[in-house]
């Protein structure tokens, strides 16, 4: 059996999760990480905190231990705005997602999700800025991180900003027409003060 360089204890850690679902428990679990760091997931265990690139990044390993492919999707919003990454997995051919954010949408999907465009479209109503405009924009194909095993990614020690370069350089496909940019409505306070709930500031 693979243990892809974690230690019996960091197994036992992520096996215990059996789930989906469970790995998103786990997520949910660690503080926001506020830093600018790109930490592995071994790290990530260690610090028990982590944000939304450490966290996907972290939940497409907890899935690959699950059995699952680890795959990482980009969604990227306006200049202005950053970008959310997610993991996603397949389960009797529907998509779903685990991911950390400081915003409470964010997160988790349940794989009932026909294609990837429908999942990445889950998040447009909930993915805003701080002037309360809706931001998501494109998201990007699959990314399987058993591309970079030769970089240690799950366990290294050394930061792995090469799968956030690689997730910047690679195509991303548009949800909006420009029509559809022009004609966006504002988020309401109400739905922005549920988004914020445990925000986390620096």
């Amino acid at each position: 059996m693979n243990d892809w360089g974690f230690t019996p204890r960091e197994l036992r850690v992520l096996r215990g999760v059996k789930t989906p679902s469970g790995v998103q428990d786990l997520l949910d679990a660690m503080p926001y990480h506020l830093g600018d760091t790109a930490w592995s997931p071994r790290r990530v265990l260690g610090e028990r905190t982590a944000h939304c690139l450490e966290g996907a990044i972290f939940g497409a390993a907890a899935l690959r231990v699950l059995g699952y492919p680890p795959l990482l999707l980009d969604m990227e919003s306006v200049p202005d705005d950053t970008d959310h990454v997610i993991a996603v997995f397949r389960e009797r051919g529907r998509w779903g997602a685990v991911a950390k954010s400081n915003y409470s949408g964010l997160r988790y999907r349940e794989p009932v999700y026909r294609g990837l465009r429908e999942l990445a479209m889950s998040y447009f109503n909930v993915y805003f800025n701080l002037r309360w405009e809706r931001t998501l924009r494109r998201y990007s194909r699959p990314v399987n991180l058993a591309r970079f095993d030769h970089l240690n990614w799950m366990t290294t020690q050394k930061p792995i900003w090469f799968i956030a370069e690689h997730l910047c350089d690679i195509p991303h496909t548009s949800l909006l027409t420009s029509t559809m940019e022009k004609n966006l409505t504002r988020v309401d306070s109400r739905t922005i003060k549920a988004e914020m709930l445990g925000h986390r500031k620096k």
